[in-house]
């Protein structure tokens, strides 16, 4: 059986190409179908993510991977030439590292991100509702499942924020210890500022404010969020409700001034203020960073942190390689077996009907033998041709890497004549 994964991904197609291949959830189920459909092709999966779209197919035939890219072009809105050059192939071994890879989060725009291992799992699920995937890609994604688990537990890849947006969270952490039920404003729009609010709110912030130039931006941002909204000019009743300020306006002058946060901070009565200023130039005026509670991080002490961490999971990241590659190592030779299984089914199946015929012979020819010595010369015979056959047995599953293809095809065609096989499958 040969393995072949066909895709493109955020390093090889921009968006518009990946956004012309990528099929709706719901279509999912009749594509593989249809997969299932081309020549040799007998399991099939898909992945399809905003940053990538890969099809992964076991197939009995030796060029299943042209068939495959020119299906997943196919009557598509996309340039073939343009396709073509975006597509990468992966066979065999390689599409069992890049499938394990991928999982492991170690092919992701951002290395360690954890949403991936869910997109895969859920495309797991569409392959086992459609049936495309069966022997083969059943043990090759829970053994992918196992390998992303084991690099999330083993290495600290998903440990260290490598985003600016998260990077203010990880810092809210250290001033705060735990965000749950604090209260979050936001001044601006920018998409950085929404990125960190997502962030808090998953660590148990409670309370959203939205402040904008433009009042219905506010409306729709904090409708996202189930917050309020408000105007700039509203910023002074409201700032000493806040433990979080996230600024990220296009202000030519500091939305946050010092006696503003001064003031905010008396009616706060000693309770800490964190700024995280991601607008250039810089919302928070320099000065509110000298008064006592008040926490300020701008755009430069974010890098900071997410280069420092981006060195950290660097490193991690060379453990979880090591971990790819020793799984990959246990599939290949768990697949490679797969060759054997019809020779080793046949010479078992045929042990069995030597058995069954001489068992039946002998025991016609015992006269008055109760059901005790049948029974008990049945689990002789049983035991008999167990033994006989353990030593063929274990020299067809021999997962030595030292054999080439060629070898192991002869082992089998001499097992199959040593014991007359032929046209026993």
């Amino acid at each position: 059986m040969n393995l072949f994964l066909v895709g493109i991904s955020h390093k090889t197609a921009p968006l518009k190409v990946r956004e012309c291949l990528a099929p709706e959830p719901e279509e999912t189920g009749e594509l593989l179908r249809r997969c299932m459909g081309l020549p040799g092709v007998r399991e099939a999966f898909m992945v399809a993510t905003c940053n990538r779209v890969e099809v992964l197919v076991a197939s009995e035939k030796d060029d299943t991977a042209d068939t495959v890219e020119a299906w997943l072009g196919q009557g598509k809105p996309v340039d073939p030439e343009e396709l073509s050059r975006a597509i990468y192939v992966h066979q065999g071994e390689d599409a069992v590292r890049h499938l394990m890879r991928v999982a492991a989060s170690l092919d992701s725009m951002v290395v360690g991100e954890p949403q991936i291992l869910g997109q895969i799992k859920e495309a797991y699920r569409a392959a086992t509702a459609a049936g495309s995937s069966r022997t083969v890609l059943n043990r090759l994604l829970h053994k992918t499942f196992q390998v992303a688990k084991k690099v999330r537990t083993e290495t600290n890849i998903g440990g260290a924020a490598v985003s600016i947006s998260y990077a203010a969270v990880e810092l809210g952490k250290k001033i705060f210890d735990d965000l749950a039920g604090l209260t979050a404003l936001v001044i601006g729009a920018g998409e950085m500022a929404e990125l960190a609010v997502e962030h808090l709110m998953a660590q148990g912030v409670s309370r959203v404010l939205v402040a904008n130039r433009t009042l219905e931006r506010a409306v729709e941002l904090a409708g996202r969020w189930q917050g309020e909204a408000l105007g700039l000019d509203e910023l002074d009743q409201v700032l000493g409700q806040v433990d979080i300020v996230i600024t990220s306006t296009g202000s030519p002058e500091p939305v946050i001034t010092h006696k503003l946060a001064k003031k905010a901070l008396k009616r706060r009565r000693g309770k800490p203020v964190f700024f995280i200023d991601i607008a250039v130039p810089r919302d928070v005026e320099f000065k509110v960073a000298e008064i006592d509670g008040c926490f300020v991080y701008d755009i430069d002490d974010l890098i900071q942190v997410v280069e420092a961490n981006r060195a950290n999971r660097a490193e991690a990241a060379q453990a979880a390689e090591r971990i790819v590659a020793q799984e990959v190592v246990k599939f290949m030779t768990w697949l490679k077996s797969l060759g054997a299984v019809p020779t080793i089914s046949a010479l078992a199946a045929k042990g069995e009907v030597l058995r069954q015929a001489e068992l039946e012979r002998t025991l016609r020819g015992l006269n008055g033998i109760g059901p005790e010595q049948a029974e008990a010369i049945d689990r002789l015979t049983q035991a008999l041709v167990k033994k006989l056959l353990n030593d063929p047995i274990l020299f067809l599953k021999d997962p030595s890497h030292s054999k080439s293809e060629e070898t192991k095809r002869e082992q089998l065609a001499l097992v199959r004549r040593l014991f007359n096989l032929e046209g026993e499958d």
